[in-house]
């Protein structure tokens, strides 16, 4: 059995954001191995160019390739950090579809299958402080920054 991979904050809210903008897994893969971030290129916003992604993924030694086939764990979540990466990773608003505030994620519905990548993604300090089962089988969850 090997390591879970470590994804840095930025990283894996880089690799999501191409996932909710269309990009295949493949195209990543692509881009990875190749280093062409053409096929990324649909997913640049304002705040999310890939133009350093492969270079500092090198730099701090993260395995994206590995990342993008098995999932990851992030090495450290910043409260916007994780706001942005849930909005981004399962489509929510904050604000509307769950509330984030200084050290603390709730109103947090999630699919089972949703919920299961949040757990194996969230970084280790912070924690799942609350899951109730909601009556049309989804996961009601409460985040909390360790030491809150």
């Amino acid at each position: 059995m090997t390591d879970q991979v470590k994804l840095s904050q930025y990283s894996a809210i880089l690799l999501e954001n191409a996932r909710h903008y269309g990009v295949t897994d493949e195209d990543v893969l692509t881009a990875i191995r190749t280093g062409d971030l053409a096929a990324l290129s649909q997913a640049e916003r304002e705040h999310y160019t890939y133009e350093a992604f492969l270079s500092y993924a090198k730099e701090h030694g993260e395995e994206l390739e590995r990342a993008v086939q098995e999932g990851y764990r992030i090495t450290f979540n910043t409260n916007n950090g994780l706001k942005n990466w849930i909005a981004i990773t399962f489509d929510l608003k904050p604000g509307i579809d769950f509330n984030a505030a200084e050290g603390l994620v709730d109103g947090l519905i999630l699919t089972g299958e949703q919920a299961e990548k949040l757990r194996k993604s969230l970084a280790s300090n912070w924690h799942i402080a609350d899951e109730i089962d909601t009556a049309d089988g989804h996961k009601e969850l409460t985040l909390r920054l360790r030491g809150m």
